[in-house]
């Protein structure tokens, strides 16, 4: 009895001892997988860092230089008028050769309703009379006005020739509308829109100081952009109200008034 009793008590200790081992060595192990997960954590925890702080950079840089991708057009107003007179073939001709990738058109209606690429002030400079105005004179008077012994090739275009000219040859067109004796707005619209699409002229953006002539042009034509002008109201000093107008996509900043708010709200509406 006794030495069974014995035999009991030795087997019951080195059980004891076994499962203790069994236990302590559980205990290690898990300490280990622990450890090991820990260590895991910190090795991850600087790319995953980096990866978004490197993310955020990115898009500050983008914010910043995203422009580059889609830069600002160098647009020539009436063309090259540092070699030629304003809206004439020449000054064109010289603006293509300079690869601009826009001219603007100044577009007057003579007094019989043809358009021309022409503004009063210029048709003063060929004329000689501080008070000529386009709307005043027939299409056949305007065509013989000639003053290439002042400014070389003065040709003065019809809007169909300046396209003809130049609207395959750049990225953009805009067609500045000018408002004048007789008619005024009456048909203007209209008439530009004929001629746009008699040249089919995919490339051009329509605007003009007069609200009247943007919205009849946007109430006649859905696919030709069109666009306003903010500049500083000659009768009051004020600057004419900035977001004035639905359905047009552009607007033209007088560049006194340009300042990060203005253009900041503008980006915010996506114009």
């Amino acid at each position: 009895m006794y030495g069974k009793g014995r035999r009991q008590q030795l087997q019951g200790r080195s059980n004891g001892a076994s499962l203790f081992r069994f236990s302590s060595s559980f205990s290690f192990y898990k300490r280990l997988r622990f450890i090991l997960v820990l260590l895991a954590l910190v090795a991850l925890l600087p790319p995953v860092f980096f990866h978004f702080r490197l993310r955020r950079f990115h898009q500050m840089q983008l914010r910043r230089c995203g422009w580059l991708n889609n830069p600002p057009l160098v647009c020539a107003h009436g063309g090259d008028s540092t070699n030629a007179l304003p809206n004439t073939m020449s000054a064109y001709n010289f603006a293509l050769r300079s690869q601009v990738d826009c001219i603007e058109i100044d577009v007057s209606r003579s007094s019989d309703g043809v358009l021309f690429a022409l503004h009063d002030r210029d048709l003063q400079r060929i004329s000689g009379n501080s008070t000529s105005k386009v709307g005043d004179l027939r299409s056949n008077e305007i065509k013989e006005l000639d003053a290439s012994h002042q400014f070389g090739d003065s040709k003065i275009p019809t809007i169909e020739d300046a396209l003809r000219l130049i609207s395959r040859s750049v990225r953009q067109v805009i067609l500045d509308a000018k408002v004048g004796p007789p008619s005024y707005e009456k048909g203007l619209a209209k008439d530009i829109l004929s001629v746009v699409e008699k040249m089919q002229c995919k490339n051009c953006l329509i605007w003009a100081k007069s609200d009247s002539l943007a919205r009849d042009i946007i109430k006649l034509s859905s696919d030709v952009m069109v666009g306003y002008i903010v500049m500083v109201d000659p009768s009051t000093g004020a600057r004419t109200n900035l977001l004035r107008m639905k359905g047009a996509r552009v607007v033209g900043v007088y560049h006194p008034l340009i300042d990060e708010r203005l253009v900041k709200v503008l980006h915010g509406m996506q114009l």
